[in-house]
């Protein structure tokens, strides 16, 4: 099935299959957004070029979000503002560790994400189940935006 026939709910359904058990799902509710946060924090460190200037905000994170947040967008207007709030909290973050941490935002990031991947295959193997982004690497983006929905639908929001 394409990207364009797909709905909202038929990304959550096909996503889900892969995510039944109750230790993966633990495992992705906390790994899934730090996995996010750590590609915006990798994406946040790499060098600027002279066009991007001195503001912080114009950066290769805030530049490769773009087409992540249009995905959203083809997904529900209401998934597109959930991700775009995790966004610019990942964002502030990055902002804030590149001011106060001791280490390099780029090696915190990293050690994190290799963390947080451990732990993801660890909850597939517990799952027996493959992560879906072996078969579509849309799936990505569609791991978070799938926690965004049952926070959507614990508090009534409609997606």
């Amino acid at each position: 099935m394409s990207h364009q026939s797909r709905t909202v709910q038929q990304w959550f359904d096909e996503y889900g299959v892969s995510h039944q058990n109750k230790t993966n799902k633990l495992i992705h509710w906390i790994m899934v957004p730090v996995i996010f946060f750590t590609i915006v924090g990798l994406l946040w460190s790499i060098p600027k070029v002279a066009w991007m200037g001195v503001s912080p905000w114009l950066n290769w994170a805030t530049i490769a979000i773009l087409p992540a947040m249009y995905f959203y967008y083809t997904l529900s207007k209401r998934i597109l503002l959930g991700m775009l709030l995790f966004t610019g909290l990942c964002l502030v973050a990055c902002y804030l560790l590149t001011l106060y941490l001791a280490i390099p935002l780029w090696i915190f990031s990293a050690v994190l994400f290799v963390i947080a991947w451990v732990f993801q295959f660890i909850g597939h193997k517990i799952e027996g189940a493959k992560p879906s982004f072996f078969e579509d690497l849309q799936f990505l983006l569609v791991g978070p935006a799938w926690l965004l929905g049952f926070i959507y639908q614990r508090a009534g929001i409609r997606y």
